[in-house]
Order: structure tokens, then C-alpha cells, then sequence
């Protein structure tokens, strides 16, 4: 007998993070954890954005460093209808499986409480999202020019002093408005390039030369992950490679246990700074 729609039991259970369906690789995942491991060891302050989350992988992964007074925000259509014919077909064509309820129950696998969640287009983020606020945002929703060069925009008057953009997916082939929107944006908005992988950049409108010089440091010590420097616009962006890398903490599941008895719970980088998770977050 096919089960009711919304059956618990048809629910995603993940009991680790490589379980949850998406695309977030593992030099991808050294960064995230680089860059929100630094922010919150030098007390930068400010909230947690990302634009387009699909079944929830980098998010899940992204709140494990969120304080006790800060907001994770998440937008994304999930199963709406998309605003316009070319966003729509690009969505039955490559994120068909994609639900808000998905995301949810993969996401409460790993944390206590739902971010902030805003069903919709990106181009409705800044009505939920205070302006200067945020530190870190991610988006990897279209990929279309246009709608990637909104995102950025809005990123732009979003991200506080010193925050951090990522731009998911900026040198596929199949994705060249991504790539256009990008490089249009450090060539037009002052938008700096930090470091590229080989599915993100990464870049900032802020302070620029420290994050470089302590990102590649961090670089240099590593022997899994390959680097290089490239002038681009001015700045000595780093060009990142590490199919091999070593992969940092993992999110711990709720259902890890069930599937592994003495799976130990290790603490989140915010609680190591002495910070802690709160147990749920302000909602708009």
C-alpha cells in the first residue's frame, strides 16, 4: 500500500552527513570550516545566510558554527512553482526530488531547531533579512545570469563589515551565467577574490589582505590540498585543488547511534570557542 504523503516514515533518516543527497565537496567543506572557524575564534559577529539549500547538505554543515544570538536564514523555492518559465524549467530539470520537507527532516537530523526559512525566490531575500548583517552567505540557487547577478547584489547589501561571499557552481560549462555574473561583479562592485576551488569562489568586500595572508598560511601547512596564487584584478587569489583533502569535524546525526552504538558526539566549533549553539533560533 503507498504510503500517505506526509508518513513520518517516508522521511529521510540520515545517519551522517555523506548520506544527505548534494554536492559539497571536501576541499569545499575545509574552507566553510575555515573561514567560520575564524570568524567566530576573532569575534566577528553577524548571521548566516544561504541562498538556495537543495535536500540541505551545506546548510546542516553551516549551523553547526552559529551562536547562541545569531539567525541562519535559508532561502530557497523548494516545491513552489518558480516566477518565470526559464527558473521553472531548470528546476524540473535538475531539482525535481527537492521539498521543504526534505530539507527539514535532513536538517533536524543534525540540530535541534529549523533555520529561519524563506520558500521562495532569492529575490525576495532582502525583505527577510536585515541589511549589513550577515558575516557569511552562501548561494547556490539559478543559474541564470540574471538571477544570479540579483543575488549578489542583495548578498552585497546583506553581508556585514569583512563578511564572506561563496558562489557555488561559477566555473561548470553548464552554468555560464554563473560564471558571467561572478566575474562582473569583481570587475564592477570591488567584490575581491580570496580563493576558487573547483566549484566555489569565495570573495569579500572587505577587509582583505589579513583573511588572504592567514588563508594561505593555513594553505601552506596543509599536504592535502594543492594551492597556487593568481593575479586576478589585482589580487593574488589563490587557486585551490584537493580531491584528497582531509575532511574536517562532521555534523553528528540524532541517528547515528541507532545505526552506531558508541559513535562518540563530538563539540561544535562554536562551543569551543565557549559560545555554545543556542537551542532555537529567532524566527522572523
Amino acid at each position: 500500500m503507498q504510503q500517505a504523503p506526509h508518513d513520518p516514515a517516508t522521511l529521510p533518516r540520515p545517519t551522517s552527513l555523506s548520506e544527505v543527497k548534494g554536492w559539497f565537496h571536501a576541499p569545499d567543506q575545509v574552507l566553510f570550516d575555515w573561514f567560520l572557524t575564524r570568524q567566530l575564534e576573532r569575534g566577528q559577529t553577524g548571521d548566516l545566510l544561504e541562498i538556495g539549500a537543495y535536500l540541505g547538505k551545506s546548510a546542516i554543515f553551516m549551523g553547526r558554527y552559529l551562536r547562541e544570538d545569531e539567525r541562519f536564514t535559508v532561502c530557497d523555492l523548494f516545491d513552489s512553482p518558480a516566477e518565470d518559465d526559464a527558473n521553472s524549467a531548470e528546476m524540473n530539470r535538475s531539482y525535481a526530488t527537492l521539498t521543504r520537507r526534505a530539507f527539514e527532516a535532513n536538517y533536524l537530523s543534525f540540530h535541534d531547531a529549523l533555520p529561519q526559512i524563506v520558500q521562495g525566490p532569492s529575490s525576495v531575500i532582502t525583505e527577510h533579512v536585515e541589511p549589513g548583517t550577515c558575516r557569511f552567505v552562501h548561494v547556490d540557487a539559478s543559474h541564470l545570469y540574471e538571477h544570479v547577478h540579483g543575488d549578489i547584489a542583495a548578498s552585497r547589501e546583506l553581508i556585514g563589515e569583512d563578511g564572506i561571499l561563496v558562489l557555488d557552481d561559477f566555473r561548470a560549462e553548464h552554468c555560464p551565467g554563473v560564471a558571467a555574473a561572478t566575474w562582473g561583479a569583481v570587475a564592477t562592485t570591488g567584490l575581491r577574490p580570496l580563493c576558487i576551488t573547483a566549484t566555489k569562489f569565495y570573495g569579500t568586500w572587505g577587509a582583505y589582505d589579513e583573511v588572504h595572508a592567514d588563508l594561505a598560511q593555513m594553505l601552506a601547512g596543509r599536504d592535502d590540498m594543492w594551492h597556487g596564487a593568481e593575479n586576478v584584478a589585482g589580487d593574488p587569489m589563490i587557486r585551490i585543488s584537493g580531491k584528497k583533502a582531509r575532511l574536517p569535524e562532521q555534523p553528528v546525526s540524532r541517528h547515528a547511534a541507532a545505526a552506531s552504538p558508541c559513535v562518540p558526539v563530538p563539540s561544535s566549533p562554536a562551543r569551543r570557542t565557549g559560545r555554545g549553539l543556542r537551542g532555537l533560533l529567532r524566527r522572523g
